[in-house]
């Protein structure tokens, strides 16, 4: 009451979540450090399993569940683990939670397991696991490592389900199975193998890139 009466503006809840460091840590992981788009990480998984909707959302799904999870638990360590071991000690968390997950595939959806192959067992030596580890787990508190986790995993996640939205409804003519353009439509063969995922991946990337140098532009002449 005695703010107000003064004249002192007092901000909303809402506001200040947007405003915190957590909220623009998640925004960074899931722009400027998108692992697809931005750092050109986790490419193997991105061409192999990009194919299909379904896939790519599983192995979307696994990835962010598998690195929150981890670097959590490096968080919360980050004071007990010795440097000599550190990246032995990033090995044998992000295992087991890999296989954990690969379990709970095989038991729940065996067809897509299947579909998917080595490559949920591949984010073990995933660089985007290893890296968020690395680079943000081992020094921030749970907090905004969970918000570092979560951003770049979403942004992973997007960059995968981008991908294989045009290449499942161009190269197949469906959408998660279901078919959605009519059967005259021929179909761009290029697109369902793995060559057409590099084409795909490189008209993106070409895409997000010129999406940011507009936007440096328009800050650059604003300023002036």
């Amino acid at each position: 009451m005695g703010e107000q009466q003064a004249g002192l503006r007092v901000p909303r809840k809402g506001y200040r979540l947007f405003k915190s460091q957590s909220w623009k840590v998640l925004i960074e992981g899931l722009w400027h450090n998108n692992p697809i788009f931005g750092m050109v990480l986790g490419l193997c998984s991105t061409l192999a399993v990009t194919n299909l909707l379904t896939n790519a959302f599983v192995m979307s799904m696994s990835v962010l569940v598998v690195l929150v999870v981890n670097s959590l638990i490096i968080s919360l360590l980050r004071n007990l683990i010795p440097d000599r071991v550190r990246m032995i000690v990033y090995m044998l968390i992000a295992s087991s939670l890999v296989i954990a997950v690969d379990m709970v595939l095989r038991i729940t959806l065996p067809e897509v397991s299947k579909a998917l192959g080595a490559y949920v067992a591949l984010i073990i030596t995933n660089c985007i696991i290893m890296g968020r580890a690395e680079a943000f787990a081992i020094n921030n508190p749970p907090m905004v490592t969970i918000a570092d986790a979560v951003g770049v995993g979403l942004g992973y996640s997007f960059s995968l389900m981008t991908i294989a939205f045009f290449r499942e409804l161009l190269g197949f003519g469906t959408l998660f199975g279901l078919r959605v353009l009519p059967a005259a439509v021929e179909p761009i063969q290029l697109l369902t193998v793995p060559p057409g995922a590099f084409f795909a991946l490189g008209v993106f990337i070409l895409v997000i890139n010129r999406i940011r140098a507009g936007r440096g532009d328009s800050k650059q002449e604003g300023g002036k």
